[in-house]
């Protein structure tokens, strides 16, 4: 039956579902009403600490009515929302509307200009709307207090626009390349400081010059910096990396340092010293590792030492390349700190602590809400209620629509598929985060000019003739943000048996959905390349078939809707939305 009901649904919504009648399709997405026990929330208990900001205060880049911050009791990232005041010429509604968006993605997605703003056309339809932008998103920030986090915010701001004039240059030119690889430091990488401890990083030419190696060269911040590195590896670097990653990383560590003594007389001393290492590192010692590790740093040191100053011929400026084979090392375990979450924070933190807060703002009568995810927001709405419906717990949610969303890629030629190499761990620690809003930025004058060399680039994100031309550019240049590796090493379990899992492997949401009784509203995009139909259709078919409906919108001969299309597509507002208004509409009870 289920099955039938998912093909009677797809075919309609290919013909933009107008051989239906008005109350035959309210029917159809009315269906799945149904009156809820309230049972006690099961968020976590976040100690709230919100700061909002008036609307003349708001940063630039914020175009909401207001700026929200909600922190999280076990973090000290501070989450921003953005709300939109619901029209008082719309009929009243009684339910507020959270939208949660992509992956390395932040709010502007969901209003790129007042001409086309998803959640400006939600807020005129009388729902009380609010954007969540998750850690590492848009205005969201780390570390601030509420005194000074106004003035943070509007830094964040001018970063963000900053990087986009960079990107296409403030005349319209294409930029250089050395302002491209700038675009990283303004917004997604971390600001590394060029001197460590106290140790200057360039690479000097020493040879006939022992005086100026003084400079450079500090025995004792060196061992001790090495022993930092040695500990923070035996630690697994601050909760990130399992034993397995832990030892690759050890090892990738000493492979570095070999190769400044590869055929040299102290290769064999080297190997004596790493054999001790790694011993202690596998056994785990705790009592007395630290200065275990202090002595073995310390010999480290003298063997680069003796190959700089006396070892014939002479290894000339073995002691900077060491220097700066450390420095290089700790930069990248810093990345791995600073970008230290994965899409359960996101589900088990951010996403509770938000709607916690929206429904303190907004205190709907019966205390849920209504929400809308696009992708990866999609993905976290299927995985809290797959994980509410398997605890039998009521998630505060009236109603959910997911666009381009799916549990399981594993039947589609998603090409997310590109993703898998990071599945691999070593290559994950290779590459701790991956800037998407740089690579994009950066990317985008060759996907949007003669010869247009990575044309295939927009036709991941919008259809041909679907985006005008500057609200692409606006999504391109202002929507993402740098991923943590760790993030999409769990994503990349949507492309295995059993799909999407949590951090650990114990839990599959796809396995747990059925248990929800919340009325899903599931819409696909017939050419997106990114969650293509039938991996939407594959997550539509898990929920009970009277809570579910599925739609895809797109015709053979077009118009045709890619990823972002459903939200930003020139047509989303005249055959996209009145769908999600109506299907809203019939939860809104």
């Amino acid at each position: 039956m289920l099955s039938k009901l998912l093909t009677m649904s797809k075919a309609m919504s290919m013909s933009m579902s107008m051989s239906m009648s008005m109350s035959d399709k309210h029917e159809v997405l009315c269906r799945g009403f149904s009156t809820f026990i309230s049972l006690p929330r099961a968020t976590a208990p976040f100690r709230l600490r919100a700061f909002s900001t008036a609307v003349t205060d708001k940063p630039s880049v914020c175009t909401a009515d207001e700026l929200h911050y909600v922190s999280l009791s076990n973090s000290d990232w501070k989450l921003a929302l953005w709300r939109y005041n619901p029209s008082p010429l719309a009929p009243p509604r009684n339910h507020p509307l959270l939208l949660l968006s992509g992956v390395g993605t932040n709010a502007i997605g969901y209003d790129l200009s007042p001409e086309s703003s998803f959640a400006r056309y939600m807020s005129g339809q009388g729902f009380e709307t609010w954007i969540l932008e998750v850690r590492g998103a848009g205005l969201s920030l780390q570390g601030s207090n509420s005194k000074d986090i106004e003035q943070s915010a509007n830094a964040m701001s001018e970063k963000m626009e900053a990087a986009s004039e960079i990107a296409t240059g403030t005349n319209g030119a294409m930029a250089s390349n050395k302002e491209l690889n700038n675009i990283s430091c303004t917004v997604s990488e971390p600001q590394i400081p060029p001197v460590l401890n106290g140790v200057e990083t360039e690479n000097v030419a020493i040879k006939g010059d022992l005086t100026r190696l003084a400079t450079v060269w500090d025995e004792s911040k060196l061992v001790a910096r090495l022993t930092e590195t040695f500990m923070f590896l035996s630690e697994r670097v601050s909760g990130f990396l399992s034993e397995s990653q832990s030892r690759v990383m050890f090892s990738k560590f000493l492979d570095q340092i070999s190769k400044l003594l590869v055929d040299s007389p102290l290769y064999e001393q080297f190997n004596e010293v790493r054999g001790k290492l790694s011993t202690l590192f596998e056994t785990k010692q705790n009592s007395g590792i630290t200065s275990q590790i202090t002595d073995l740093s310390q010999r480290l040191v003298n063997i680069i030492e003796e190959g700089q100053l006396s070892v014939s011929p002479p290894l000339y400026d073995l002691q900077a390349r060491f220097t700066s084979t450390i420095e290089d090392f700790q930069k990248q375990l810093d990345l791995i700190v600073k970008y230290d979450w994965d899409f359960d924070n996101y589900l088990e933190e951010d996403v509770p602590a938000a709607i916690e807060y929206i429904v303190k703002q907004s205190m709907p009568k019966d205390g849920k809400l209504l929400a809308i995810g696009h992708s990866m927001g999609g993905i976290l709405l299927y995985s809290m209620l797959s994980r509410f419906g398997s605890e039998g717990k009521d998630p505060n949610l009236a109603a959910v629509v997911t666009l381009a969303s799916s549990l399981d890629y594993t039947s589609s030629k998603s090409a997310l598929k590109l993703l898998l190499p990071l599945a691999d761990p070593a290559q994950a620690l290779n590459v701790p985060v991956v800037p998407l809003g740089a690579l994009l930025a950066a990317a985008y004058p060759l996907s949007s000019r003669p010869p247009y060399v990575l044309s295939r680039l927009n036709t991941l994100i919008s259809a041909e003739d679907m985006m005008h031309p500057n609200l692409l550019k606006r999504l391109v240049l202002n929507n993402f943000c740098t991923i943590p590796a760790k993030l999409l090493l769990q994503l990349t379990t949507a492309f295995r048996e059993r799909g999407l899992c949590n951090r650990n492997g114990t839990f599959f949401y796809k396995e747990h959905l059925h248990k929800s009784n919340t009325p899903i509203l599931a819409i696909a995009g017939d050419q997106d390349l990114i969650c293509p139909p039938e991996a939407v259709e594959e997550t539509a078919k898990l929920i009970p078939e009277h809570l579910v409906t599925y739609e895809v919108f797109g015709k053979p001969g077009g118009p045709h809707y890619a990823h972002y299309d459903l939200v930003g597509g020139r047509l989303a507002v005249e055959q996209v939305y009145p769908s999600i208004i109506e299907f809203l509409s019939c939860h809104d009870k």
